[in-house]
């Protein structure tokens, strides 16, 4: 018995002046509201220090040889948004994935050219030389002779047929029938000074190898801009979802028990129509040609609808939606008789909610704090990143061996670089640096990261605990509704702010240390991807299992930990220790009640995302007839539905995390009511009946309150 205690700890005694939430509470984790709020300050200093040193122009616009932003508003080129290579075979070369930047001078151009046309032939007459001009170097003299204009790599020596791609002009290419490829209907094409003819094939791996780098900047040019067609459709589907959400919540509190039932046949049949779509797409696409091609034989594409005209693609959403299904409706079956005593649990959850009506609001007050932590990490991070200088080489055609040595514009041309290599241009590379700033810049980045995952750990911590304290107010009032006390959400704000931020901030401590080590061990699985060593795979895998699995023991843990910071006021590792020994006293209560709650709630926020997700596809794939001139033209139809689908999860969740929160507490509150009190004239519950009904007592000779 003795061993027992040890993994349960000793029941809680019954204390007459014991009525809820004390009041009458102390500071707690004073240390760790010390350190929190040093490491915000620090967190600031860092956000400061980023936003006077970064430039985000570096992420918009292109950078010409000289570091030059093109088409940046209120500079010289402002009207010169196209970056334009003087010979893109250098594109072809390794060191442009080494180093991010062709060895090529590059200019700002106003549009790209649209012909061919050599360097030779365009000094025949004027309007082909003041046509060329514009893809020169500024003030070059077009009255020169080739030959010298090239030596001081003043123009390019060719232009050829271009197209804009992400601001850069890049061989506007063509792949005939046949795999030929073409450029403005040639094959081939001479270069008069090099004396030496071009084929298109190669022109189309230069500009192949130029495109790596901005490959994946343009998919994010291309969904940025499919957010700038869609973004007040996509801000409307949210407040749909947030209705949706809001009407569900309030029709649970009014019809729980219909509601739950509804909830449950909705998902039933949202998920079977969408096996149905799926399959009436698979069988639509049967015999068609290029259907039958499997998505590894695809590869990777960027263009993502590319996906959707493949069989083997709706074949896959099928059986996953299939999966899905069968799990559900199992384990619907397997646990009947615990879903009548979760919706019991559920209905009481509904009382509660109806006398502490302003709880239903908290969510937003999360949303907007949560909002500004993302917003304050996602633009310290784009100005860390963009914080470096630009760094300029030296770029030949010959052999020097200077070659890729650092160098300086100002001072290069009176420099002994140009003497040894008469071709040798200094020309931007990178951004990078060499200060102390910039040797530190990987830390701030850690930190800024570190920080982020505290603050929203401890946004949702303060969330938990001032609904907590709401509601054991609620459950705790002998009379309800006229003991609960007024402003209760407003009062256990005010307490968790003045009393528990300290404990609030160790909570979100400890999760945030095993959250950062979760990203670090991701980090190193995309590092050895490549790798051959199984062992270290093997090692790595369990270790990302181990603390996914260490991350969600910890969030069960200070949830319910918060809820007891709530109730008595005590630090974080004696609320910690008090909830875990009240859980493990009642394992199997927790194992029937809790979590068949969880999973009912969790079939609403399901029934919110399916019925938001299945109007959002018709809408955006133009398949509503009366709205079909409305929706957006879209590079990527997926883009803004998946945007809805995934806010509307999180306004779902926000809506139903107060229901999930209520019931917590509720159940915490009920567990400790039971070992407290024993239900006769001196000590009588404060469940309610319905609530006591949940276990089967038998309410004869029992006083419970109404």
């Amino acid at each position: 018995m003795h061993n027992f205690n040890v993994f349960t700890g000793e029941p809680r005694k019954f204390d007459p002046t014991f009525k809820g939430p004390i009041y009458n509470r102390g500071c707690t984790d004073i240390l760790c509201c010390i350190l929190f709020i040093l490491a915000l300050l620090g967190y600031f200093a860092v956000g400061i220090l980023a936003w006077s040193q970064g430039d985000p122009r570096k992420v918009i616009y292109p950078t010409d040889s000289k570091g030059q932003f093109c088409g940046q508003v209120g500079s010289p080129l402002e009207k010169k948004p196209l970056l334009f290579y003087f010979n893109i075979m250098k594109c072809a070369s390794p060191l442009v994935l080494l180093e991010f930047q062709c060895p090529t001078t590059q200019i700002c151009v106003e549009r790209c050219p649209d012909k061919f046309m050599t360097l030779l032939k365009a000094l025949q007459n004027e309007e082909d030389r003041e046509y060329y001009k514009q893809f020169c170097k500024e003030g070059v003299d077009m009255r020169k002779r080739a030959p010298e204009i090239l030596k001081d790599g003043l123009c390019p020596s060719i232009l050829t047929p271009s197209k804009n791609f992400t601001r850069r002009c890049l061989p506007a290419l063509e792949t005939l029938k046949g795999g030929v490829v073409v450029v403005g209907n040639e094959t081939t094409f001479r270069d008069d000074y090099a004396g030496e003819n071009i084929n298109a094939t190669d022109l189309l791996e230069a500009s192949k190898k130029s495109n790596a780098v901005v490959e994946a900047r343009a998919v994010a040019m291309r969904i940025f801009e499919d957010y700038t067609q869609s973004w007040h459709w996509i801000l409307l589907g949210l407040v749909i979802a947030m209705l949706v959400s809001l009407i569900f919540i309030l029709l649970l509190r009014c019809l729980a028990g219909v509601m739950v039932w509804v909830m449950i046949i909705m998902v039933i049949i949202v998920i079977g129509y969408g096996i149905f779509h799926c399959y009436m797409q698979y069988a639509s696409l049967k015999g068609q040609a290029g259907s039958d091609v499997t998505i590894k034989d695809l590869g990777l594409q960027t263009d993502f609808s590319v996906y959707l005209q493949i069989q083997q693609t709706w074949l896959a959403f099928m059986i996953i939606l299939c999966i899905v299904e069968a799990v559900i409706i199992l384990l619907l079956i397997f646990l009947r008789k615990r879903l009548l005593i979760a919706i019991a649990l559920i209905k009481e959850a509904s009382k509660a909610i109806g006398h502490v009506m302003s709880s239903l609001f908290y969510p937003l007050l999360t949303f907007a704090l949560l909002f500004l932590v993302i917003a304050y990490w996602a633009i310290t991070a784009v100005f860390l990143s963009t914080s470096s200088e630009p760094v300029y080489k030296v770029f030949n055609t010959t052999e020097c061996m200077y070659s890729r040595d650092t160098c300086k514009p100002e001072t290069f041309n009176s420099s002994n670089v140009t003497t040894e290599c008469p071709d040798a241009e200094c020309l931007f590379a990178f951004y990078g640096g060499e200060t102390l700033y910039h040797k530190y810049l990987i830390l701030f980045q850690f930190y800024n990261l570190f920080l982020f995952f505290w603050c929203a750990n401890f946004v949702t911590a303060l969330g938990q605990v001032t609904l907590a304290g709401a509601f054991a107010s609620y459950y705790w009032a002998f009379k309800k509704p006229d003991d609960i006390p007024a402003y209760p959400v407003f009062n256990s704000l005010g307490r968790a702010l003045r009393y528990h931020t300290g404990s609030l901030a160790f909570g979100s401590l400890i999760l945030a240390i095993v959250q950062v080590i979760r990203v670090i061990l991701e980090y190193l699985d995309q590092k050895l991807k490549g790798a051959q060593n199984k062992c270290a795979k093997f090692l790595l895998s369990c270790l990302k299992c181990c603390f996914w699995c260490l991350e969600k023991c910890i969030k069960f843990l200070n949830r319910n930990a918060y809820i007891m910071v709530a109730i008595y006021g005590k630090n974080f590792c004696t609320s910690a220790k008090d909830a875990f020994f009240l859980l493990m006293r009642n394992i199997v209560r927790v194992a029937v009640l809790d979590k068949v709650t969880d999973f009912l709630l969790f079939l609403g926020k399901l029934l919110v995302v399916g019925i938001v997700g299945i109007c959002s596809f018709f809408f955006f794939t133009g398949k509503i007839k009366i709205v079909e001139d409305a929706a957006p033209s879209l590079n990527y139809y997926w883009v803004p539905i998946l945007t809805v689908v995934f806010g509307a999860y999180l306004i779902a969740h926000g809506f139903f995390s107060v229901y999930a929160m209520c019931v917590d507490t509720l159940f915490l509150c009920f567990l400790e009511d039971l070992e407290r009190n024993d239900g006769t004239a001196d000590r009588p519950y404060f469940m309610p009946e319905r609530l006591l009904s949940i276990l089967k007592k038998s309410n004869e000779g029992v006083k419970t309150v109404d």
